[in-house]
């Protein structure tokens, strides 16, 4: 559940992702060929159901402008060990589409860039360059929890 919460907006829309994949695990469990982890190739599974379900809703998601959203600088701060998991899969769920996606398939799910150009039918290098703003995105997202945590304490 905690990976189709990367991929989706809502609890809700992580539910019918996770029932939607273990459905097509039960379906396919007979092409299973022993070959890597069981969890391995459910995870595949899970990862390719969330992107056909972003895929096909793409067009009901807001577009955000993404320059003008953030106007922080950004400092090399190490905060990561203060915020407790949920806190960062918040901040992971408010990068825009691409952004998510590409950060979620990169950074949690472990493919390379090309895996993913060749997943979503994009350049290697709006891959990277997705990555990179994700990354630069979060950032400030942590620097501006961390400030609004220091002033509540």
């Amino acid at each position: 559940m905690a990976l189709c919460l990367r991929y989706a907006y809502t609890n809700f829309e992580a539910e019918d992702i996770f029932q939607e994949a273990f459905v097509k695990v039960f379906q396919k469990l007979n092409q299973y060929q022993n070959k890597g982890s069981f969890e391995g190739w459910m995870r595949h599974i899970f990862v390719n159901t969330a992107l056909n379900h972003y895929t096909k809703n793409k067009k009901h998601y807001q577009h955000e402008d993404v320059e003008q959203q953030f106007d922080v600088s950004v400092a090399e701060v190490d905060i990561m060990s203060r915020l407790s998991h949920e806190d960062l899969l918040t901040l992971i769920q408010q990068l825009p589409d691409g952004y998510r996606m590409i950060f979620n398939l990169n950074v949690i799910e472990g493919y390379t860039h090309k895996e993913i150009s060749d997943m979503l039918g994009i350049n290697e290098g709006t891959s990277k360059s997705q990555l990179s703003k994700a990354k630069s995105i979060l950032q400030k997202k942590i620097l501006q929890t961390k400030t609004v945590a220091s002033h509540v304490a």
